[in-house]
């Protein structure tokens, strides 16, 4: 019998469970260049319906140990309206493997890239937002996010979503730092 947590999992995912092994890697300077290639790519797709494309996660953090895998932040007007902005992401190699309320994620083929979509005004953005910014100026914070990620790869896990939701408390803790700077930081 599947377990709640199973089921909602399932009911999101397109294409499966992705069982991996879970391997980090010391920071590598070529990670922003690809972003950069990734995100001429997806505005050109796109056009003006990219409101934003950003380097989110941990490679967009310099001197933080990653995974090897390019996460970006795409905002759009409708997320649900996959019609206006999906096709074209797949004409670019991009393929829908997420599908839940107010956030849509798709993946290259080879699972280097994880291409968030959200709406500019969800939650999930500023905290994508701060947890990068922070874990840019706060040594202590990369650190102990870099310890935490090298720990947990070491164990093994039915599908990348559990490993992360392992991370899901040291993440909710930097957060909680990001936000008291982010606070304190002059309004632009």
């Amino acid at each position: 019998m599947k377990s709640e947590e199973d089921a909602d999992l399932d009911g999101v995912l397109i294409g499966g469970r992705e069982e991996r092994t879970i391997v980090i890697v010391e920071y590598d300077h070529e990670w922003p260049r690809r972003f950069e290639t990734l995100a001429k790519s997806i505005s050109g797709a796109l056009g003006e319906k990219a409101l934003s494309v950003e380097h989110i996660g941990s490679t967009a953090v310099p001197r933080l140990a990653a995974k090897p895998i390019i996460d970006i932040l795409l905002t759009v007007l409708d997320v649900d309206d996959e019609a206006t902005y999906v096709p074209a992401l797949e004409n670019v190699g991009f393929v829908l493997r997420v599908r839940e309320a107010g956030h849509r994620m798709l993946k290259t083929p080879s699972r280097d890239v994880n291409l968030h979509v959200f709406h500019p005004a969800h939650d999930s953005v500023p905290k994508y937002r701060d947890l990068r910014d922070w874990l840019c100026v706060d040594e202590t914070d990369r650190a102990l996010y870099a310890d935490t990620k090298k720990k947990l790869s070491q164990r093994g896990w039915r599908d990348v979503n559990e490993y992360a939701d392992a991370k899901t408390g040291v993440i909710s803790r930097i957060l909680d730092h990001a936000r008291v700077w982010r606070e304190k930081q002059p309004s632009s």
